[in-house]
Formats: C-alpha cells, sequence, structure tokens
C-alpha cells in the first residue's frame, strides 16, 4: 500500500469509493477531493503547502514497490517504480515539497517515480548541450556543407536552422510543461488526440519514429567516433599509402562495438551512485566549452606564426558558393542545411530526461531552448574559425582521411599538435556519446512503459540496485550493435540507416505541433511556461521548417544518381514505417496506452479569482491483480460543462 511520506497515513486513492463522492463513473461527477483540490491549487500558484495546512501533504508520492509494472494493459499504468517513498527526499536539486509536486504531477499523469530527480537544471543544460554538440557535430558534417554550398550553407544555413530550431524547441517546451512526462512527443499526441479514432495509433508511431531516430542518433555518434579513431593512422601515411591500406570492415565493426559497450556499461555503473552521473555531464560540459575554447584559439593562431599560411579573404568566409552537385543552387540551399540540422537535433533529450530534474514544468523548456541557442552560438562561431583557417579547398573536398575538419586541423597545427587535438576532439565526442544513449535509454524505457514495446513490463523494469532502467539500455545496445554489422557486409546500407536520424527527430518533433494546431491551442492543459500570442505564429514558423526539410532531406547526393550516390534514408524510414505498423496489429493496438475503465480525474475549473485554470487531480479506486488498487489513467475534461472531454 502507497504509504504518506511525511505521515505513514494511507493515500486518499485507498478510500473506500463511497468515501470519495457518490458518483463513480469516469466523469468523476461529485469525486472531487476538498484536500486534493487545495493541494493543487497551491502547486499552480507556486505556494508551499506543508502538513499545518494540509495533513495529507507528500501523500502523492506515487511510488510503488513492485519491482515491475503490473500485467494489465491499462493506461496511463503505474510505472515500473523501484523506489519506496523515499524516492522523493532523495531527490538532491528539490526541496521536499518540490519534491512531492513533482511526485503528484507525474501521478496526475499516469506515472509513478521510478527514477530518482538527480539531475538540477544546469547538469541537464550541460547534457542537453553536449547531445546537441554543435559544434563538433559542424565539424564531423564539414564535408556535406562545402560541397552543398560552401561557406554560405554552412554559416547562414546554420543561423536559419537555429531560428526555425529555437521556434520548434519552443513549441516543444511549452507542450513539455504542461505534460512533463518521459515518453514526451507520443504522450502528447494521445492526450491532445484523446478520444481521435486516430488518436492512438498516431502517438504509437509517432514513439516509434522518435525511439528509432534516438536509436540511430546514438549509432552515428558511435559510428563516427569509431571512424575518427581509426582516421588517425591516416594522419602519419602519405596520401598514397594512405587510399592503399583502408581498415577492413570487421575491425571497424569492432571498435564500433567496443565503443557501444563502454557506453552501455558506463551508463549502467554511473547511476549506481547519484551523483556520478550529473557530475559526469558537468564534467563533460566543461570539458566540451573548454575544447571549444582550445580550437578556436589554436587555429587562427598557428596560423598567424606560419608564414607559409594564410587565411582565406572575408568574402570567402561569409560570401563564398560552392555547388558541386549538380543540383540548382535553390535545391542545393536545402540540401546544406542537412550539416545545421544534424548539429541542432536531439534537444528533446531533455524531454525524455524530464523525470530526472526537479521542477520540469519549468526547468524543461528554460534548457531545451537554451540548449539551442548556445550551440547555435558556439557553432557559428567554431565554423567561422575553420573557414578562416582553411588552406587548399579542393583537398579538403577529398581529404585521405575522409574527414576535412581532420585535413584543416593537420594542415594548421602540424602533425604532431594535430594528432593531440584530434586525440582530445575523440576523446569529447566520447562523453558525448554517453550522453545520447542516456537519453536513449530513457526514452526506450518509457515507451516500454505504455505497452509500445514487445515485452513492455520486462524491459520497464527499473533496477533497484543500479537504479537505472538497466534491461531497456541491454535493449538498445543489441539493437544498436546490429546496425554495426553492416559494417562487415553493406556499408550502403549502413550510411542510409546513420543518415536517417535527423528525418526521423525532426518528423516527430513536427506531429505534436501539428496535432497541437489542428485541436487548438486552448486544449493544452494549464502550464507553467507559455508562448503567449507568439505561439500560433511559432508553432507555424516550426511545421513549415520541419515539413521542408525532411522532404529536402531524403533528396540523393545528386541528379540522376549511381545505384553508389543513392540516398537509401527513404528506404530505410519505410522499413521502420513497416516495422512499426507490424507491431501495432500484432501487439500495440492492445496494449499501448489503453485506458482503463475507472481513470484519475484531471479537471479544469474556472477559478472565481482567476481566469487561469485550475488542474486538479481526482482519484477513484482502481483494480490490479492480487486486489490491490493502483492509480490506472487519466481523463480530461474542461470548462462549465464537464460531458465535454478534452485531452
Amino acid at each position: 500500500m502507497v504509504k504518506n511520506a511525511a505521515t505513514s497515513q494511507p493515500d486518499d486513492r485507498r478510500r473506500p469509493r463511497e468515501a470519495m463522492g457518490s458518483h463513480g463513473s469516469r466523469h468523476g461527477h461529485g469525486l472531487r477531493s476538498e484536500a486534493a483540490s487545495r493541494r493543487q491549487t497551491w502547486r499552480l500558484n507556486g505556494d508551499e503547502p506543508n502538513d499545518a495546512q494540509d495533513p495529507e501533504a507528500g501523500s502523492w508520492a506515487a511510488t510503488s514497490s513492485s519491482p515491475s509494472p503490473p500485467s494489465s494493459s491499462s493506461w496511463p499504468r503505474p510505472t515500473t517504480a523501484s523506489t519506496s517513498a523515499t524516492a522523493a527526499a532523495s531527490t538532491p536539486p528539490s526541496s521536499s515539497s518540490q519534491a512531492r509536486r513533482d511526485a503528484d504531477d507525474l501521478a496526475a499523469l499516469g506515472h509513478a517515480q521510478a527514477l530518482t530527480r538527480k539531475f538540477s537544471m544546469w547538469s541537464m543544460l550541460a547534457l542537453a548541450f553536449c547531445v546537441l554538440g554543435t559544434w563538433t557535430t559542424c565539424a564531423q558534417g564539414l564535408n556535406n556543407g562545402l560541397v552543398n554550398g560552401g561557406p554560405v550553407a554552412i554559416l547562414w544555413g546554420l543561423v536559419l536552422v537555429a531560428l526555425c530550431n529555437t521556434c520548434v524547441a519552443l513549441s516543444l517546451g511549452e507542450l513539455c510543461s504542461s505534460m512533463p512526462t518521459a515518453l514526451g512527443q507520443a504522450y502528447w499526441i494521445a492526450r491532445l488526440a484523446h478520444g481521435h479514432v486516430l488518436g492512438r495509433f498516431a502517438s504509437y508511431l509517432c514513439a516509434w519514429i522518435n525511439t528509432f531516430g534516438w536509436w540511430t542518433l546514438a549509432a552515428s555518434q558511435i559510428a563516427f567516433m569509431s571512424d575518427f579513431v581509426l582516421a588517425m593512422r591516416t594522419m602519419f601515411l602519405d596520401d598514397a599509402a594512405a587510399a592503399a591500406s583502408p581498415w577492413p570492415g570487421w575491425v571497424r565493426f569492432l571498435v564500433y562495438l567496443a565503443i557501444t559497450l563502454l557506453f552501455t556499461l558506463f551508463n549502467l555503473a554511473a547511476c549506481r551512485r547519484q551523483s556520478v552521473l550529473p557530475a559526469f555531464n558537468n564534467f563533460v560540459g566543461v570539458f566540451f566549452v573548454a575544447l571549444f575554447v582550445v580550437f578556436v584559439v589554436a587555429l587562427p593562431a598557428a596560423v598567424a606564426r606560419n608564414p607559409r599560411l594564410a587565411f582565406q579573404r572575408a568574402s570567402f568566409v561569409f560570401g563564398q558558393w560552392l555547388n558541386r552537385t549538380g543540383w540548382p543552387d535553390a535545391v542545393v540551399w536545402f540540401l546544406g542545411l542537412v550539416q545545421g540540422a544534424y548539429g541542432l537535433t536531439a534537444f528533446d533529450s531533455v524531454i525524455h530526461m524530464v523525470e530526472e530534474i526537479p521542477a520540469p514544468r519549468r526547468n524543461a523548456p528554460r534548457t531545451m531552448y537554451l540548449a539551442v541557442i548556445c550551440g547555435a552560438l558556439s557553432g557559428f562561431l567554431f565554423m567561422v574559425v575553420c573557414l578562416f583557417c582553411i588552406q587548399d579547398i579542393e583537398r579538403l573536398l577529398s581529404p585521405p582521411s575522409g574527414f576535412p575538419f581532420i585535413e584543416i586541423t593537420q594542415s594548421t597545427v602540424g602533425l604532431y599538435g594535430g594528432a593531440v587535438l584530434i586525440a582530445l576532439f575523440i576523446v569529447n565526442g566520447l562523453g558525448q556519446g554517453v550522453s545520447i544513449l542516456t537519453s536513449a535509454s530513457r526514452l526506450t524505457w518509457s515507451f516500454a512503459r505504455d505497452g509500445g514495446i514487445p515485452f513492455g513490463p520486462f524491459f520497464a523494469h527499473v533496477d533497484t540496485k543500479w537504479q537505472v532502467p538497466a534491461r531497456a539500455l541491454w535493449l538498445q545496445a543489441v539493437l544498436i550493435g546490429l546496425v554495426g554489422l553492416l559494417y562487415l557486409f553493406a556499408n550502403t546500407v549502413l550510411q542510409a540507416i546513420l543518415s536517417v536520424s535527423t528525418i526521423a527527430l525532426t518528423i516527430s518533433y513536427a506531429m505534436p505541433i501539428m496535432v497541437l494546431v489542428l485541436v487548438g491551442r486552448d486544449r493544452m492543459p494549464p502550464r507553467e511556461f507559455s508562448t503567449g500570442r507568439l505561439g500560433p505564429l511559432i508553432n507555424g514558423v516550426s511545421l513549415v521548417y520541419c515539413a521542408v526539410t525532411t522532404v529536402f532531406f531524403f533528396f540523393p547526393s545528386r541528379p540522376n544518381p549511381s545505384p553508389g550516390d543513392m540516398n537509401y534514408a527513404i528506404a530505410v524510414f519505410g522499413v521502420m514505417l513497416v516495422v512499426a505498423l507490424g507491431f501495432w496489429v500484432v501487439q500495440g493496438r492492445v496494449t499501448f496506452m489503453q485506458i482503463a475503465p475507472e481513470v484519475d480525474q484531471v479537471l479544469y475549473e474556472d477559478s472565481q479569482d482567476s481566469a487561469r485554470p485550475v488542474l486538479q487531480p481526482q482519484h477513484s479506486a482502481g483494480k490490479v491483480s492480487g486486489g490491490k488498487e493502483a492509480v490506472k489513467g487519466l481523463s480530461v475534461f474542461a470548462g462549465d460543462d464537464d460531458s465535454r472531454q478534452v485531452p
């Protein structure tokens, strides 16, 4: 039985139905708990409830002693809480009252507090900034920008992508503030489109697209780091020797597999102590910024001190257009946005980590848009430095190592200095990879928790010893490792899989925003972060950007391509959709986010003192196996007419 964390009194959800009111329907008329109403009103007004004001304060810890979720397919189901009521008290960055409010919020969304809120806003910003890794990602993909528009597309395309992605981050941040749960985009669709015939299916499809995007993003980061590690050898060889002795596929696969295992084991071990993972992300964030400063200072300083080297003209850096594709310039402009988009993708890492930060309704939106802004500024400045330091543009378009960034570093700093900088760059990339797998594992876990992945209850388990969704971590490690097998026999397919992450994540961002626009912004639950009157404009810009870039990102690298130049991302994405549809037919339509007959009630009520609606959770008693009672789900109603159902 769930106990009051402060007074060890039974939760009001345990009371008999008669004590809750005379009506037991899912509409919840007459089931309003006065104490619950006071607690929720205090929470939204920012007041601090205490035991003197409310003897039931803290009774919504919403944790469970069960190590695995119940077998019922109801949704939202109680989570696989592996901790007791001490989960709230063990949250370092927040007070006990804030922890109670956070657990209360999560319970109202249908889940218990299974993971501890060990991150502060700043450690989460460090994680998000490193996951974006804009300046390093732009360095990795410099070759794409050089052939698809050159410096104009690299710099001004990044500015355009930054502005549009800021709008996307603001749109998603507003939704996250209203419904802070780790499943994020898919959950919001289910809530906003609740009652629509396609609502749950659209939510399921979004969850698969989002999860697939994160798995491929993790795989692409691992592949990049593997290739950078192996490419360092070419720095010590002449061009002919480097071209004559490429690494065999099995070596690349083993390095890829080793890095995957390293990331997984670190994520598993780091949560054993609550302070380790946030401290690690803080360290990686500081190292990330320090290395950025080192490169920004070292590259131009080396050019300035060497009389044989020269800076490029400002007209080249800020105004040179290069089109080496055969496509018309208008098409090339959009193709050149890929580099910037890849560098500013995955800010939804905050969304999937939202159950591990205090006051997520306030902190999550801030963290998202700050990460995008910081990433854009660092990426723009770093690309300006790199473009000024280019010595031979033709050699850069076909470098022996395969990476123009390595060529820029070696040609300016020298062989040994360049090797040291690239080694530090790789160390930094490994730290980024750990953060990417952390975020991806939380999405995998939350998708399993809501019944979307086969054997969901098994993979939704939160290990009580390691305090981490270990099974979800190992599941994604196996899938990411299997992608690396393509190094052995299908490198073209491998590159297609690695390139689809930006497309999948962009689509997963657009889907909830589109649903919000279709159903109306007034259907959003109360929130602490709002875009206000600019909301419709911001949502519109986000949708146009996502739609246009998604179309062009499926284009091949040149018109009339040979099989080797084809962009197979659309084929990979199509296969993913077929797999998702298959799982929907076999399992998802039965288990994914099924709403129980008896649900928690979340009511919108007009306040006499304020025009702002009051979010008031109402509890009804539900039954699970063994006769125990549990929270089974939620339903939301609005305005004075309780019969009108809204998400």
